[in-house]
């Protein structure tokens, strides 16, 4: 799974997310890509299994690039727990997307392949994405 090396605190605070993303919304290294459309946090979990679902109908040809990386730690309490007390513990990371955030990218197979395998990648994601293409792309 993907997740930081080392955090500089242990528990971070919710924060808001609002408007566009200013970065990350434009392919960067492959021709075809999925742009999200709305807010979400996605799970090291999701983001792995929508990589997996990706490359094996890909054949693991041509190559995939991840553009988002977990870095937000995540708390929960355990369960039967009454409000208060504190924090609760760590138990994963997320990463904050907001919309026209590219999540993967991909390169060296047809624009057919490309969109079925993006549009597999897309089920196992828990937020409304578009398939886009590279302005200069030629069949």
């Amino acid at each position: 799974m993907l997740q930081p090396k080392r955090t500089k605190f242990r528990r971070e605070q919710k924060n808001r997310m609002k408007g566009m993303a200013q970065r990350g919304n434009q392919l960067a290294f492959g021709s075809f890509g999925i742009k999200t459309l709305e807010n979400c946090w996605l799970t090291a979990q999701q983001i792995e299994a929508a990589r997996q679902a990706m490359s094996r109908f890909m054949n693991r040809e041509g190559q995939v690039w991840i553009r988002v990386f977990p870095v937000k730690p995540v708390t929960k309490k355990p369960l039967d727990t009454r409000m208060g007390k504190g924090k609760g513990d760590p138990y994963g990371f997320v990463a904050p997307i907001t919309p026209g955030r590219i999540l993967f990218e991909a390169e060296g197979v047809s624009l057919a392949v490309a969109k079925e395998a993006m549009r597999l990648a897309a089920n196992k994601l828990p937020v409304a994405t578009k398939f886009v293409v590279r302005r200069d792309y030629v069949e």
